[in-house]
């Protein structure tokens, strides 16, 4: 029995998320799928966090464990052929050690909000970025943000059908920058900790959008956060602007 780590890159658009489900068409289930075609197993498939229908990745990683005698770029390159009619790409494979786990191991993961902010429509990347039709103030939102940072409650930004034991969470490090596109229009929100809420940085980006839209003060935003109140936040920013960029072990 060999285990495989596997780097991978997905499109969320069309995908109910990361998990199988029986309401849709799953990451893992295109993948488990692959492999059963490669090598005739059926197997389950573990990641490292559990994308949302529509959000992307750009380096999710996940791990498999397999009898058939084979070697990383043949895993590799075989998933890739059974999943060329799906938005999903195995970018590598990685024979590892059997205390590998893609979730357990995770010692830390980013991930990335991407806004376009201009008055004309997004055309090109529509399905991959939150369109704000408005100049938003990026320093004011960076500024709001920098109050999240550390272990904190943050139940402000905790979707209702969150399973997490609790609210409590350590946000290692968040910044709101300028994306270096050729206009100038798009905003990024990095976030990196070791786990993250359902919904937590989505609910992030959905609350700095007041605060960059002058809806909100910095004060306003830190004065939700620190209710602990979902309530008390702003909406659930789209699914299509998030992107699952990086696990560390």
């Amino acid at each position: 029995m060999q285990r495989y780590k596997l780097t991978i890159e997905y499109d969320g658009a069309g995908f109910v998320g990361w998990q199988r489900q029986k309401n849709g068409l799953g990451v893992q289930q295109c993948l488990e799928q692959a492999i059963e075609k490669f090598c005739s197993e059926r197997v389950t498939v573990f990641a490292a966090g559990r994308t949302d229908a529509g959000v992307h990745a750009l380096a999710q990683i996940a791990h498999f464990d397999i009898e058939k005698a084979t070697d990383s770029d043949t895993v590799r390159d075989a998933l890739n052929h059974h999943l060329k009619d799906v938005a999903v790409s195995v970018l590598s494979a990685e024979a590892v050690g059997e205390d590998f786990h893609a979730r357990f191991s995770a010692q830390q993961r980013a991930y990335v909000y991407r806004i376009v902010s201009r008055r004309g429509p997004v055309t090109l990347d529509r399905g991959r970025v939150w369109w704000v039709p408005v100049k938003l103030d990026m320093a004011a939102m960076h500024e709001a943000s920098q109050v999240l940072l550390g272990n904190h409650d943050f139940s402000t930004f905790r979707a209702a059908e969150c399973q997490a034991d609790g609210p409590v969470k350590t946000l290692d490090a968040i910044e709101v920058v300028q994306a270096k596109d050729i206009w100038g229009d798009e905003i990024h929100i990095h976030v990196r900790a070791k786990s993250f809420l359902y919904h937590q940085v989505r609910n992030f980006a959905g609350s700095l959008k007041l605060v960059g839209e002058g809806k909100w003060s910095v004060d306003d935003f830190k004065r939700a956060f620190e209710a602990a109140d979902r309530r008390k936040g702003g909406p659930t920013a789209p699914p299509e602007g998030l992107y699952f960029v990086e696990v560390v072990y």
